[in-house]
């Protein structure tokens, strides 16, 4: 009864179920598939590792080998010959006698001599044991001989059946079967792990909750799912790339020809596998403080994320810093932090304090030191500019010629969009070490008058200055966005040889349109000058006194004044009064030389 009550608890995912049913059936197959080979295969030695003959392992000896397998190791030279030579020439004796079939390995014998033992084949010495090979190995040289005579004779036997026509067909038959088991898993991780990356996203929120302090929020919801699925996707990498690991050396062993390099391949696997597990756990300390390093910095910018957005807000306020100020504030903080942390984990990278590494970071440094003279340049200017405060986004500025609307401050360039709708960039150096005009700056200060526009004319000294200073007045009232209160104004700049420049002065509330401003109040100027009958124009006079009127204004002139005529004389008057006038200077000229 309690098993039934168990069996109602535990409800299986028929997914799940078929995923069990399909695993354990891939399982039993391969069991089945390998058990005919179980007993061929101990009765063969396990392969190991092996070295060639030419070279000396590192258990100071000659390796002799068949078919890529070791057989034993050949310590001691005779005579003339040393260890390698020797174990070469015993070498190729084995090889000729396993590929020649009509000799059976019962003709393998041992000879015992005075002073060495033979292994020998239809009376062909196949290898001789000196006394020095009996002490390498710590045996006998019967003894020794016995057990070279048995390697030999089962390594020759295997070698034989591994190059059978039914050998090889049973390799291709077991490599078709794991080429299978191999598509079979890919195919079942290809279907598990999306499924899995679909139920930790549907688990988001509900089973996946976000990691709170109170009410702060230290990793959301969608965080720790992408985390997870990250997870899974390493995880699926490193199954996928055990199973390659697995499959290309099996198969490569199930042929002769093929074995030895199979045996290299997993050996270099397994040790690249073992040096890079050494590797990390020597490295977990430094990865740790690595991570501890990490998490402080990324805490650290958000929070000085959330400050400055508070301060940009408006939510959060601190006397003498400005709100345009939170985001440049922002951004140097973070440039800061990270320069820190990369400082502080620079010993803990990798490879930190190799010649490889001081070699890339001193040409780096070199690069920088090089190329960024005008890059610091450009941010130093950028940075005074915003903590002077010259100008702000949207406003209205001259910078030499350039005259427009900010539209984009940052640490390196400053543009600005011109009347005619041209933008301009400027080099945040060009814009600090030119004159800045900022037309919109009053609008920012309510306690300071608006801004005022200013326009000049001149005119001739015949003009009275009162009539002329209401006329430009009232040009200045007639025009749109100027205002009246405070009133328009004149100022008299110059009294020059021929004429008088008048600049009026208005004020306005609409900067950005001081273009069509102007315009508005020249038409004007030229409407109001035109009723009042005043010529714009700037006289220079050439005039002759007799006859010319004075330039002094009406109004100072007597009301009994009156321009002088012209007087108009015939040639014959003109001529006798010059005469009479000689005549008269001649006599005076006498009298006085006669006194």
């Amino acid at each position: 009864m309690k098993s039934f009550r168990l069996s109602q608890k535990i409800k299986l995912n028929p997914f799940l179920r078929r995923f069990i049913y399909f695993v354990a059936s891939i399982i039993l197959c391969f069991l089945l598939t390998i058990a005919p080979f179980s007993a061929t295969d101990a009765q063969t030695p396990t392969p190991t590792p092996t070295q060639t003959p030419a070279t000396a392992s590192n258990n100071k000896g000659a390796v002799v080998e068949l078919g890529g397998e070791e057989l034993f190791k050949i310590r001691a030279g005779v005579g003339a010959f040393t260890a390698e030579e020797r174990a070469t020439a015993v070498n190729n004796r084995i090889v000729k006698l396993g590929d020649d079939p009509s000799i059976k390995v019962e003709t393998i014998r041992i000879e015992d001599k005075p002073l060495t033992t033979n292994l020998t084949v239809d009376n062909r010495v196949l290898l001789t044991i000196t006394d020095a090979d009996a002490r390498a190995a710590d045996l006998s040289r019967q003894e020794l001989a016995r057990n070279y005579q048995e390697k030999i004779r089962k390594a020759i036997t295997q070698y034989r059946i591994e190059r059978t026509p039914d050998y090889i067909r049973q390799a291709i038959f077991n490599s078709v079967i794991a080429t299978v088991l191999l598509i079979g898993t890919l195919i079942l991780f290809a279907i598990i792990f999306p499924w899995c990356y679909g139920k930790v996203r549907n688990l988001q929120g509900t089973r996946i909750p976000a990691i709170r302090i109170q009410n702060f929020e230290l990793l959301p919801a969608t965080r720790i799912s992408r985390l997870l699925i990250a997870l899974l996707k390493l995880i699926r990498f490193a199954l996928t790339l055990s199973v390659l690991a697995i499959y290309v050396p099996l198969v490569m062993s199930f042929f002769p020809l093929t074995r030895q390099i199979s045996l290299r391949v997993y050996r270099y696997f397994l040790q690249a596998a073992e040096n890079s597990w050494e590797a990390f756990l020597s490295y977990l300390p430094n990865l740790f403080a690595l991570a501890i390093i990490l998490f402080i910095t990324y805490y650290l910018i958000k929070f000085t994320r959330n400050l400055f957005t508070s301060l940009g807000n408006g939510n959060l306020t601190i006397q003498g810093f400005y709100q345009e100020w939170a985001e440049p504030t922002f951004k140097l903080s973070v440039f800061l932090i990270v320069i820190l942390a990369a400082v502080i984990a620079f010993p803990y990278l990798p490879g930190f304090g190799s010649p490889a590494f001081q070699g890339i970071s001193l040409f780096l440094g070199l690069l920088v030191s090089l190329g960024s003279s005008v890059v610091v340049a450009n941010v130093v200017a950028g940075v005074i500019l915003i903590y002077t405060r010259a100008f702000q986004i949207g406003d209205r500025i001259k910078i030499g010629d350039a005259i427009g609307d900010v539209v984009e401050k940052t640490l390196f360039v400053t543009r600005i969009r011109t009347v005619k709708n041209v933008m301009i960039t400027l080099p945040n150096t060009s814009v600090f070490t030119n004159q800045i005009i900022n037309y919109t700056a009053a609008e920012l200060d309510p306690d300071q008058a608006p801004l005022i526009l200013h326009t000049t004319i001149t005119l001739g000294y015949d003009v009275p200055w009162r009539k002329v200073h209401q006329v430009l007045i009232d040009a200045a009232k007639s025009t749109t966005h100027l205002l009246s209160e405070p009133e328009p104004f004149v100022l008299q700049t110059s009294l020059d040889d021929f004429y008088v420049s008048y600049e009026l002065n208005a004020f306005t509330h609409n900067p950005t349109i001081m273009a069509r401003i102007y315009s508005e109040l020249h038409q004007n100027l030229q409407d109001k000058c035109n009723e009042a009958g005043i010529e714009i124009l700037s006289p220079h006079y050439s005039a002759v006194r007799d006859g010319s009127q004075i330039t002094i204004p009406e109004d100072y002139l007597p009301k009994n004044y009156t321009t002088p005529g012209w007087g108009i004389f015939p040639q014959e008057t003109i001529l006798g009064l010059l005469n009479n006038k000689s005549h008269n200077s001649n006599q005076n000229q006498s009298k006085e030389g006669k006194e």
